[in-house]
């Protein structure tokens, strides 16, 4: 257990390098994602690791809620959007996160970010709702791919999942990734229920 923890910390360093480095990018080129949109977090298809939800794991088994949460994942007959976006609206595209100090790297990236293309070239992803608002900027943005990159995405998933191989090395549905997350904490916790430090420091 207390090497889950220890791992939950150094993914969560690497998370605030994440949110800084994405965060400073996209006020620098005015493509920040609109006040309460949640367009994004309806997707079923978004993707995460085991180890990427393990920060979120640990803070539902210290709050109590490990079992509960992993009973409930287990009762979603399909795949679903993450369980923990709370929509605000009828339609589902006004919402807010209800974990947002504990979400995934690929919430901490979206919005405006780079990738890789075919060709190996540096090419600009930014949500529809983000272009719709600020097409002039979006424009500028890709013009000035060569002056000012955007920060890879797949460049930053890899910081976080290459510190643990084993739980790093699989996407999952989000969902899907945090039921094994408290799998893995609760089947540590079975083995460690009589050790003292049970709370993250």
């Amino acid at each position: 257990m207390l090497r889950l923890r220890e791992l939950s910390r150094r993914v969560e360093a690497v998370y605030g390098e994440i949110a800084e480095t994405f965060s400073d990018y996209q006020q620098r080129q005015g493509l920040q994602c609109r006040s309460g949109c949640g367009e994004c977090c309806l997707a079923p298809t978004i993707e995460a690791t085991v180890l990427e939800m393990l920060p979120l794991a640990l803070h539902l088994f210290d709050q109590g809620k490990a079992e509960q949460t992993l009973s409930d994942l287990g009762q979603l007959t399909q795949q679903q959007s993450c369980v923990f976006y709370q929509k605000l609206s009828f339609d589902g595209k006004q919402g807010q996160c209800s974990i947002y100090q504990h979400r995934p790297s690929i919430c901490r990236m979206f919005g405006a970010a780079g990738y890789r293309d075919k060709t190996g070239q540096t090419s600009l992803s930014v949500c529809k709702t983000i272009k719709s608002d600020h097409p002039a900027k979006y424009q500028q943005s890709v013009i000035m791919l060569q002056s000012s990159p955007p920060p890879l995405m797949m460049q930053s998933k890899e910081q976080v999942n290459e510190l643990d191989y084993q739980l790093g090395n699989r996407h999952y549905p989000i969902n899907t990734a945090l039921q094994l997350a408290l799998e893995q904490v609760l089947f540590k916790a079975s083995y460690s229920f009589d050790q003292p430090d049970q709370q993250i420091a």
